[in-house]
């Protein structure tokens, strides 16, 4: 029998699979290895954060700066090598430290003054997003070498197809949380702690470590998904990544991760965002579509989700009682 914290994630697999089948036997074309491949180079970014935002929906949490972020280490990046003169090795390692500190800042406030993470978060996303326009308020355009040479590169795989090196980036960061979660001490903490914070506080769990490193670690995969999303887009600009935290949450919930914490899986969150990518395509194929259509597929998948959440969490506690 499939355990019952199962079915949300096998839901998931089971709907990429079906979006999938639905737009190959559709679209001529579109069943290929390389189509899979695109739905991961084209979100790499996406998935990176997305990982990121799992642990932090799972102890509980809410993190609504990760696409300011996002923006702020492109404008950081761009301003320091493009008009500044500073070498892509000094500056990929600064970004993904201040994107850490940022986020360990908006945990210490979260904690030790007992705020709710939306509301720091949520000042957190304002602040970031201001930062970008103190920077500049125009797109600064990168032209080094390092960059063009990551954004153009192609890791060539058996059969003639392709990835790109944010892609590789992207599966480490995956295999390295889903090691996280499931095998290290800080995972569990991290469950414990989503599932019932005053329980974790009568066991002796560090629940102030964990919450303020749960909160650094998605800090650090923003500023890594924005040295991606540099990569992609090869350019600094103050509106990048508007709305992604809107997405990398869906991602998230989509992928069987519950709202109230405790339960999730960084399997399902990479299944999520595939869904998404997906839903891009097949609007792409169809070539008769606004790109706001994905936005509705999402969002009604989105209630889709938290409705059957809602039923197994409904279910769960009258077999307790």
């Amino acid at each position: 029998m499939l355990k019952r914290q199962y079915i949300p994630i096998v839901v998931t697999a089971a709907l990429l699979a079906f979006m999938f089948a639905a737009g190959s036997f559709r679209y001529t074309g579109f069943f290929s290895l390389q189509v899979l491949l695109n739905l991961l180079i084209d979100n790499a970014f996406l998935l990176i954060v997305a990982v990121g935002m799992t642990f932090v929906i799972v102890s509980g949490g809410i993190d609504l700066s990760v696409g300011s972020v996002i923006a702020l280490t492109t404008m950081i990046s761009a301003s320091l090598v493009q008009q500044q003169g500073w070498p892509p090795a000094v500056v990929i390692p600064l970004v993904l430290v201040l994107g850490a500190a940022f986020g360990w800042l908006m945990g210490a406030i979260i904690h030790y003054f007992k705020i709710q993470p939306f509301i720091v978060t949520l000042a957190g996303m304002f602040l970031a997003r201001g930062l970008c326009y103190v920077i500049s308020i125009n797109t600064i355009t990168i032209d080094h070498p390092f960059y063009t040479s990551m954004a153009q590169t192609k890791i060539k795989l058996p059969g003639g197809f392709f990835i790109s090196i944010s892609v590789v980036i992207a599966l480490v960061v995956v295999a390295a949380a889903i090691y996280l979660a499931h095998y290290t001490r800080f995972g569990r903490n991290t469950y414990a702690l989503g599932g019932s914070e005053s329980s974790a506080l009568l066991m002796g769990l560090p629940v102030a470590r964990t919450k303020i490193l749960v909160y650094t670690f998605s800090g650090l995969c923003s500023a890594l998904a924005g040295v991606v999303f540099t990569f992609y887009m090869l350019s600094g600009y103050g509106l990048h990544a508007v709305g992604l935290e809107l997405d990398a949450i869906a991602a998230v919930v989509i992928g069987g991760t519950l709202l109230t914490g405790g339960v999730g899986y960084i399997l399902g969150t990479f299944f999520g965002v595939l869904i998404q990518g997906v839903i891009q395509t097949i609007i792409s194929f169809e070539g008769t579509l606004s790109s706001w259509w994905t936005k509705i597929v999402i969002g009604l998948l989105l209630l889709l989700f938290i409705v059957l959440q809602r039923l197994l969490s409904a279910r769960r506690q009258m077999q307790k009682a």
